[in-house]
């Protein structure tokens, strides 16, 4: 295994240390037993964190049950499972559930002809008609037996946000794909502060751009090549940094727009030069390898690797 590669070079160092200085038998054994232990743990905290990872993807309203994203124009428009609605709801629900209106910044919730279906939920309580939440942390949902509807900004346009429990890609869910856990991308980096931070654009599936901070860069080597990676930071994610990045795996084995990595901050904080410990064993596919419906930020150029990084996440198999 490579954890016990990893511990037979910690002592294959130790055997090379001058003669004037020879390492006592029981130091060198407690050196490759501790070198051993600290493999062992990592790579026990990489499986438990890939346990959790699956069980987040395949939850009742993962991802996988994402089933639809409709846009909602200015005006009225009607959703149910019927034909004649504007947005209609490719899963069991009620032929209407009702009417969203677009009024420049205000999206509001409106009865159908009869009243609102028996057990449709907003936001936990029984369904009324009134202005409804867009905000990205704490948007209104509707839900009614295994549907879940949510209202969402996209790059100035509202959207309807669909997740089924029953859906195909839910049901037929049979677990994640993983490189084995390799120490070797587990790196640590120099942290390198931009003063002042920069904002860049980071591009959209859907063709816009983000606005995010990027507080500096990671230079680290890797195969003898060094590589310079840029992360940004993440509304309501304090204390991480995000890694939007493609390498050469996504020609073959890896999701081919790119894959997601948080990490803790440098060791001085952001302002600071400082160390950053990336374990890219903890790489993983964005939302949109799994539904068509997802809404995902791209590598910028600057992240687009031109090594391949066997570590982390393969390519999901539907």
């Amino acid at each position: 295994m490579r954890m016990r590669r990893f511990a037979g070079l910690f002592v294959l160092v130790l055997s090379l240390l001058p003669a004037c200085c020879p390492q006592p038998a029981k130091a060198q054994n407690a050196s490759a037993a501790s070198a051993d232990d600290a493999a062992a743990h990592w790579e026990q905290d990489v499986a438990v964190w890939r346990v959790q990872r699956e069980h987040e993807i395949a939850a009742p309203d993962g991802w996988l049950t994402l089933a639809g994203m409709e846009w909602l124009k200015p005006g009225v428009n009607s959703f149910g499972a019927a034909a004649d609605n504007r947005i209609q709801v490719h899963a069991q629900a009620p032929e209407h559930i009702g009417l969203l209106t677009v009024s420049g910044k205000v999206v509001q919730l409106l009865s159908p002809q009869g009243g609102f279906p028996t057990d449709l939920k907003l936001d936990g309580d029984p369904a009324r008609e009134g202005p409804l939440s867009a905000d990205e942390d704490k948007p209104s949902t509707l839900t009614w037996h295994g549907l879940a509807m949510t209202i969402l900004p996209r790059g100035g346009r509202y959207a309807l946000r669909i997740k089924d429990a029953n859906s195909a890609t839910f049901t037929s869910f049979h677990g994640l794909h993983w490189y084995a856990p390799d120490l070797q991308y587990r790196v640590t980096a120099k942290w390198i502060p931009y003063t002042p931070p920069q904002i860049e654009k980071i591009p959209t599936v859907l063709g816009t751009t983000l606005d995010l901070p990027a507080p500096g860069i990671a230079e680290f080597t890797l195969d003898g090549k060094t590589v310079r990676l840029e992360p940004v930071l993440e509304q309501g994610q304090p204390g991480t940094l995000f890694f939007i990045l493609r390498d050469t795996t996504s020609q073959t084995t890896t999701y081919q727009p790119g894959r997601y990595l948080h990490t803790g901050l440098p060791s001085h904080g952001l302002a600071q030069p400082g160390l950053l410990t990336i374990d890219f064993n903890l790489l993983y596919n964005p939302p949109c390898a799994y539904t068509p419906y997802a809404t995902c930020p791209l590598p910028p150029d600057q992240n687009r690797l031109t090594l391949p990084i066997e570590a982390g996440e393969q390519r999901y198999a539907h």
